[in-house]
């Protein structure tokens, strides 16, 4: 006896016509919900601070004058001793005598003249 099964049934299921209700479903509609406010709780909370951090950074290194305190990228504390406006070069003295060039970009944090630093005397 041989066992004959329809080949539709066997490799594909059964196919559902789509609503055919018009272009704009309430019910997609609201899949999308959720990931459009997972993204704008995002961009608020995290993507929007970040970058005007980054801008205020910076006006920051662009704005350096002599005497300002700094830290670099690699944790260096040092303060200004020269800085030209054509050059992305600073002149940064991180011991007395001590003088050394540092890139604009890698200067992570200014500290003001008047903002002394933990442990600092």
């Amino acid at each position: 006896m041989e066992l004959k099964l329809p080949m539709n049934n066997l490799l594909f299921s059964t196919a559902y016509a789509a609503d055919a209700g018009g272009a704009f479903n309430s019910a997609a509609l609201m899949q999308y919900a959720p990931i459009v406010l997972v993204f704008i709780v995002f961009y608020f909370l995290l993507i929007r601070p970040q970058q005007k951090r980054q801008r205020q950074l910076r006006e920051e290194q662009n704005n350096l004058r002599r005497g300002d305190r700094i830290v670099t990228a690699g944790g260096i504390l040092g303060t200004v001793q020269n800085t030209r406006d054509d050059s992305q070069e600073v002149d940064v003295e991180i011991a007395q005598g001590v003088k050394v060039k540092v890139i604009r970009s890698t200067i992570t944090t200014v500290l003001s003249r008047e903002e002394k630093v933990a442990n600092d005397s």
